[in-house]
């Protein structure tokens, strides 16, 4: 399975880097693991409504131009759904079974993803209500992908 996963803005906490660098390697075993970072759109500390959407789209453009057309793309959304580890997993395994082996995932930066964004998405994620730091949800999705692995394998770990 070739998983790609794209965000939007650098990575600079050392932690981070550190914590991601650790999953990835241990998902090399399993998958082909590809991070894309696209730049963040500067704005000011506050916004209007119209100015928000602008940022927004034109991050999204650069994400789109990183999703090719045969890529089933996960948006990482507070309004997806919400599911077990279990129920992560299974997901991943049908994809893989159904022969959807290119797979992306998309985190937004601080104000989110594009209605474009969305609209390309196969289907919309959420890992709770809780709103996270895009930089840490980094972390939190590569593990969680490598924990899908270790479940569909039968193999010691998420417990």
């Amino acid at each position: 399975m070739n998983i790609q996963i794209i965000t939007v803005g650098k990575l600079k906490e050392k932690y981070l880097i550190q914590g991601i660098a650790e999953y990835t390697k241990r998902l090399n075993a399993y998958a082909k693991i590809t991070m894309v970072e696209v730049s963040d759109e500067k704005a000011p500390e506050i916004l209007s409504d119209a100015e928000m959407v602008q940022v927004k789209q034109k991050e999204g453009e650069r994400i789109l131009a990183k999703v090719a057309d045969d890529v089933h793309l996960i948006a990482l959304a507070i309004d997806g759904k919400q599911k077990s580890s279990e129920e992560f997993a299974e997901g991943l395994d049908r994809l893989a079974t159904y022969g959807k082996s290119k797979v992306a995932f998309v985190i937004g930066g601080s104000l989110g993803l594009s209605e474009a964004v969305l609209k390309r998405s196969n289907e919309k994620l959420s890992f709770g209500k809780l709103t996270l730091p895009h930089q840490l949800m980094r972390l939190v999705l590569v593990e969680q992908v490598y924990r899908a692995f270790r479940i569909n394998r039968g193999e010691p770990y998420h417990k």
